[in-house]
């Protein structure tokens, strides 16, 4: 039994292993976006007040060390302005969320380097690939610098992040789980010879970017908690537009006013809304078959679920649990519109 076992083990790997592995990368950076969220929604990306890449993974392990982690945490304006007299429990419940949103980091840079190692030294990955895979591997490690970034802005003068540096992290981390999964389906379900895109492949791409872009005025929402007010729909407070007071100059609102932001944000949901209608019209006009037309499927009744689940998140004035949902089905989202886009690459049509 030894031998059979050593041969397999000395086999070069092929591309479906190289893809699985990346769809796992995929799948734990989606974990990542969630936890995140549920991070900012529990109010505890605070709590850690130091950045320490290597001897951070480790938590307190004494009373003596856990309120050391307190006396920091009361030393920034949150604690001072919104938990004033919170009680060592109560701050390590905000504590192992942060802890546990960056320990997720760390495991997923091991996660891809280590098998990336392997897979070189195996030769399943090609030098030509290997610009690409440390291109992502680079990204996510500046998606944690991003993340300590983001966590400065709170730390002085504020008693939550900047909605700015809030939406920059949660891009770069949405571009690198769409960069990895579309490296993912090339390994897994490589174009074939001859296999042209339908001609309408780009507003597959285009519709993938339009996600991405709500999801950033998402952040922006979130950031301002714009889910507060203006609690009900379609209407806004019985009006169509926020009665907002504008700043100057005008384009600031869209940052930094809160309404505006909520607008913006319904807005986009109806450009969503119609452009998957027409992207699966499309598609069933087209008659395409297999994945193409699953895909195409699934993507327009996610996103109509999104945009159920945000009315019904707004209505509520953004509850944990709700908003939890929503941000975790906007990730979900992304990732089968990026799906569907590689479909129509080489999309095959019914005989």
């Amino acid at each position: 039994m030894a031998i059979p076992l050593f041969s397999r083990l000395t086999q070069t790997p092929g591309r479906r292993a190289v893809g699985l592995w990346l769809l796992l990368i995929a799948a734990l950076i989606l974990a990542m976006v969630v936890v995140g969220g549920l991070t900012r929604l529990t109010g505890s990306g605070l709590s850690i007040t130091q950045w320490k890449p290597v001897t951070g993974v480790v938590p307190p392990l004494s009373h003596a060390a856990w309120v050391h982690e307190f006396d920091l945490y009361k030393q920034i304006p949150q604690y001072r302005i919104d938990n004033a007299g919170m009680s060592l429990t109560q701050f390590k419940g905000i504590y192992w969320w942060e802890w546990s949103h960056r320990l997720l980091g760390r495991l997923i840079g091991f996660a891809f380097l280590l098998p990336f190692l392997y897979f070189v030294w195996r030769g399943a990955i090609t030098r030509k690939r290997m610009p690409r895979m440390i291109v992502l591997f680079l990204l996510g490690g500046l998606q944690g610098a991003v993340g300590w970034w983001m966590v400065t802005s709170g730390l002085e003068y504020r008693v939550s992040v900047s909605q700015y540096r809030l939406a920059i992290h949660l891009g770069v981390a949405i571009i690198l789980l769409g960069a990895i999964l579309w490296t993912a389906l090339e390994y897994l379900r490589p174009k074939e010879a001859g296999a042209a895109p339908v001609r309408y492949a780009k507003w597959g791409l285009a519709f993938a970017g339009l996600i991405y872009v709500q999801m950033l005025l998402g952040a922006l929402v979130a950031g301002l908690h714009a889910g507060l007010i203006y609690n009900t729909w379609p209407s806004m407070n019985g009006t169509f537009f926020p009665s907002e007071t504008f700043s100057s100059p005008w384009w600031i609102n869209i940052f930094e006013n809160a309404g505006i932001a909520q607008f913006d944000h319904r807005m986009v949901a109806y450009v969503a809304a119609f452009s998957v209608l027409a992207l699966w019209l499309m598609v069933m006009r087209e008659k395409l078959s297999g994945w193409a037309r699953a895909s195409a499927n699934i993507l327009f009744g996610l996103t109509l679920f999104q945009i159920l689940l945000g009315i019904e998140t707004l209505l509520n004035q953004a509850p944990v649990g709700l908003s939890a949902m929503h941000q975790t089905s906007a990730a979900l989202l992304f990732c089968v519109a990026v799906w569907h886009a590689y479909e129509l690459r080489g999309a095959k049509r019914i005989a």
